[in-house]
């Protein structure tokens, strides 16, 4: 198997990088939605509108 260059495990690293950062950001999107929600449906009950 021949060696890589110096180029391709940059531009692997960066790509592998990209992608886990990527994946963060959804995650805290996704739980950040979730957390909003939550906080409209909790919020709503418990206003007594009558």
């Amino acid at each position: 198997m021949r060696e890589l260059s110096a180029e391709a495990r940059l531009h692997l690293h960066a790509r592998q990088l990209s992608r886990q950062t990527g994946t963060g950001f959804q995650m805290a999107a996704l739980y950040g939605s979730l957390a909003l929600i939550a906080a409209v449906v909790f919020g709503t009950l418990s206003v007594h509108p009558f």
